[in-house]
């Protein structure tokens, strides 16, 4: 492993990668906008991030397989403890695993394969026919310029997953990625990159998690989706992350015509998180929905949110952003509508609630809204509430101790989230919800 960002390490990962000229041409670029790009001036604080001790790259010691068998026992274990072997059996199109920085697993199902869907890991990917589609697009909706820690990613990325889904074709069965950050004071740097051609349909479910570590680990990870006309995008991320970690991820949709995208995202863990996934909706008829839950806890800050741009004629958009808090944890949700001048008959719709479950903890909302068609229909709601003495009595008059009622409340709060998600998710989604409000747990990692 090496730490910090210097010109030779960004070479010589790109010799690693056998990286095309223009993408290693877009490597060197992207580090001259690191070096002259500041920190964020906006948001929480990342004082204790120093990006000199970083490990950006961990050097591979395993090839990639298609066959659980022949990954390496220690590594099989980790991923079998998570159920992604059996997930993969049980309801599973495809699945791909990276392990630090780079993928050890990467699988298509057959029937998949025979519809002419196409999913690899991204370097892969980029030794395939679909070099040029790739360039077509890598790195246009997150750019390096857009901030500092887009454009580390875009100089040292590694791994990551390309799916391309042709035009007609609906995926009954979800693909999966799962990133697992095992090395201690490692930086993970994963790049998807999503295309679903027109009248195409796919639900694609992220997993990510990390050990517990006494010293600061990076994620700073970049998702590209683009869902073309008529296309539907269901993109799922259940992240888990260890205390030590700052999850600095970056995640953008670009949608046309009457094309759908569905984010539904479960944040768990880190120190810090800044997470706000962004849809662009540019083309007429074009729709997103945000659903999201997060759970800060002592010593937590989870800064997160969702952005939208209406560009087409007859957009909509609709987020619905859930929060809870405990143990001095603080969660903010941060919201930004655009509503350009030429999107007639916009409709979008905002509803923030967040759960306070003692006197130490903080949720804020920060919405942002600029409206420039007049032709917007537009609402905002937003809830603060606390786990009364009185509902928490009720349920133990009929027999639930304490710890069971909280958790049946707070099951009950976050309902309509775990309601979207597939079977095995929502059981995930449950226990993590029940490791966080155990007054013993620490993180409940794996």
């Amino acid at each position: 492993m090496t730490k910090g960002l210097a010109r030779e390490l960004v070479m010589e990962i790109s010799r690693i990668k056998d990286d095309p000229e223009w993408m290693r041409q877009l490597r060197l670029q992207s580090l001259d906008i690191y070096n002259s790009t500041p920190l964020p001036a906006w948001g929480p604080d990342l004082s204790g991030l120093d990006l000199s001790q970083i490990e950006t790259f961990v050097w591979p010691k395993n090839k990639i397989h298609d066959d659980w068998s022949q990954v390496p026992p220690e590594i099989r274990d980790t991923f079998s403890r998570l159920g992604i072997p059996q997930a993969e059996e049980k309801f599973l199109a495809g699945v791909g695993a990276q392990l630090d920085s780079e993928m050890v697993y990467h699988r298509l199902q057959e029937m998949a394969a025979e519809q002419g869907v196409y999913y690899a890991d991204l370097e892969s990917a980029l030794h395939s026919d679909y070099e040029s589609m790739i360039r077509e697009h890598f790195a246009t909706l997150i750019k390096p310029t857009d901030h500092k820690f887009a454009a580390l990613h875009t100089a040292v990325w590694s791994g990551g997953s390309f799916v391309y889904l042709p035009p007609g074709v609906s995926l009954t069965l979800p693909l999966q990625a799962y990133f697992r950050l095992n090395a201690k004071g490692a930086g993970q740097f994963e790049h998807t990159l999503i295309i679903v051609d027109q009248g195409a349909s796919l639900h694609f479910i992220e997993g990510c998690s990390a050990p517990r570590y006494n010293q600061v680990s990076l994620h700073a990870g970049s998702v590209e989706l683009f869902v073309r006309p008529r296309g539907y995008l269901r993109y799922t991320t259940i992240e888990n992350w260890s205390r030590n970690m700052y999850n600095l991820n970056t995640k953008r949709a670009y949608v046309d015509d009457e094309g759908v995208i569905e984010w539904v995202s479960g944040s768990f863990g880190s120190c810090t998180t800044c997470l706000y996934p962004e849809s662009i909706l540019a083309g007429d008829k074009a729709k997103s929905s945000y659903s999201g839950v997060t759970f800060a806890g002592t010593g937590q800050c989870l800064d997160t949110g969702f952005k939208v741009q209406h560009l087409g004629r007859n957009t909509s958009s609709h987020v619905q952003a859930k929060s809870i808090a405990k143990g001095g944890g603080v969660s903010v949700f941060r919201s930004s509508i655009w509503v350009g001048d030429q999107a007639a008959n916009t409709k979008t719709s905002l509803a923030c609630h967040s759960l306070i479950l003692d006197a130490h903890s903080r949720s804020d909302t920060i919405p942002a809204m600029v409206v420039n068609h007049p032709e917007t229909d537009l609402g905002h709601e937003a809830s603060v509430g606390r786990v009364s003495d009185e509902q928490l009595h009720y349920l133990q008059a009929r027999g639930l101790t304490q710890q069971q009622a909280l958790q049946l409340l707070v099951s009950g709060f976050v309902s309509d989230f775990t309601n979207q998600l597939p079977l095995e998710y929502a059981l995930e989604m449950n226990n993590l919800l029940n490791l966080e409000l155990s007054p013993t747990s620490k993180e409940g990692q794996i």
